[in-house]
């Protein structure tokens, strides 16, 4: 009976032991740790700060529904993995055995590369639901007494749709309190441009969104490197189409939301054994989710190692999301099922891109297969759907895994809003 360990229970971690534990049912042992005693609902932390939803709504006991499926629950914080000797170190100094290890931690928010950033700093985060309780605090006393909003995501940074999302929200819920008009907006973004996404845009999603912002009277900044941040300004250099210094700009701020650049985790980036993970410590996997030097390591979502789309004057890292992480879920379980029965792993990931940016009251939504160009689909598309959708969603996501239930979340959401039954090669 061989012992197979999950890292972390988020997006990846908890579908992962879901469908692990239903491809070997009681042959084999799974096991699911994790640093934080509730599964967290991500995508939704954007609607903390507004108070359109409380954060104990996207949070679920892991325990009782990690039981429910005969997976085994340690809710202790990793400190270290050691895969000469297949271990894992615990914060109580307790280590716990693997035959298969899948790493799917997610990132270090890593606020420490800019001074001032993040809740420790001056400004708020929407990464970690306990990050989105504090902005709402945050939020409360700004709306007191209201000024400059500055929300965008700083240089190395991989995962922009928030922070579009974030963004539009606030602009939803200043009209809703009648005080828009005492709020200037102002978007800063590394990315090359407006609706680049670390994906070289998807569709007319440069179009879309540009609009999007015209229309709501908020002003961008895009190239632009985040300095240093104090109380109430920011200290932004915009640089050309080369990298180099082009403009100074200071930005005052009542209120600021910025996303941060990701590293691996501590206990993952840290491990001294080479060929587990890149600089930045994130976990380096073939083709099959697997790492190449230690090969009963597998990895899924955030913490996996991606290069960049394209090369942009200010780091600009790509995003992982949820259907691109559903995808490598499965090769990943298909892969440690085959291996269980003596076959070489041939599953791969898809690695395609659907995302549903809620705007408030509208919102944008698009879909590219494969995530990475060149790609059989594009598409992108706006409207109210998308708010509504992304609430759907919501609910149904949550619901699943209060039931234990391993599915294709996000295909089956493809399919619905698509329209059709399958979706084949071509895009059709």
């Amino acid at each position: 009976m061989a012992r197979i360990v999950i890292l972390g229970a988020g997006i990846g971690g908890v579908p992962m032991a879901f469908e692990m534990k239903e491809m070997v049912g009681k042959k084999h042992d799974v096991t699911v740790i994790s640093d934080t005693p509730t599964f967290h609902f991500v995508p939704s932390n954007p609607w903390v700060p507004p108070k359109w939803r409380k954060p104990e709504d996207l949070k679920i006991e892991l325990a009782p529904v990690m039981k429910k499926n005969d997976i085994e629950f340690i809710q202790k914080a990793a400190t270290n993995i050691d895969p000469v000797n297949n271990q894992i170190q615990l914060a109580d100094n307790s280590t716990v055995a693997y035959d298969f290890l899948v790493i799917a931690t997610g990132p270090r928010l890593a606020f420490d590369e800019i001074p001032g950033l993040g809740p420790d700093g001056y400004t708020s985060s929407v990464c970690h639901v306990d990050h989105a309780a504090i902005a709402a605090e945050d939020l409360d006393k700004f709306m007191q007494n209201p000024g400059p909003i500055v929300v965008g995501a700083v240089q190395g940074a991989s995962c922009f749709g928030p922070a579009y999302e974030y963004l539009m929200i606030l602009e939803t819920e200043l009209r809703n309190r009648k005080i828009r008009d005492k709020v200037p907006m102002t978007f800063v973004t590394s990315e090359p441009y407006i609706g680049h996404l670390g994906l070289g845009g998807v569709g007319d999603t440069k179009g879309l969104l540009e609009s999007a912002l015209r229309d709501k009277t908020i002003k961008w900044i895009t190239n632009a490197k985040i300095d240093k941040i104090e109380p109430g300004l920011i200290f932004v250099t915009e640089v050309d189409e080369d990298g180099k210094d082009k403009k100074k700009h200071e930005l005052p701020f009542k209120h600021s939301m910025l996303l941060p650049a990701f590293t691996g985790v501590d206990a993952v980036r840290h491990v001294n054994a080479e060929g587990l993970v890149n600089a930045r410590g994130f976990v380096l996997v073939d083709e099959y989710q697997r790492n190449k030097t230690f090969k009963n390591i597998y990895s899924v979502g955030v913490c996996i190692a991606i290069p960049p789309i394209e090369k942009t004057p200010l780091p600009v890292g790509a995003p992982k999301t949820g259907y691109m992480i559903e995808s490598m879920v499965s090769a990943t379980a298909h892969n440690i099922a085959d291996e269980l029965n003596g076959k070489e792993p041939t599953h791969k990931a898809t690695w395609n891109a659907l995302c549903l940016a809620d705007f408030g009251d509208t919102g944008v939504a698009f879909l590219a297969m494969p995530q990475i160009p060149p790609r059989n689909t594009t598409w992108s598309a706006e409207g109210k759907w998308v708010h509504l959708a992304k609430i759907g969603f919501e609910k149904y996501f949550m619901h699943k895994i209060r039931k234990g239930i391993s599915e294709p979340y996000y295909e089956k959401l493809l399919l619905k809003l698509l329209g059709v039954t399958r979706i084949k090669d071509k895009g059709e």
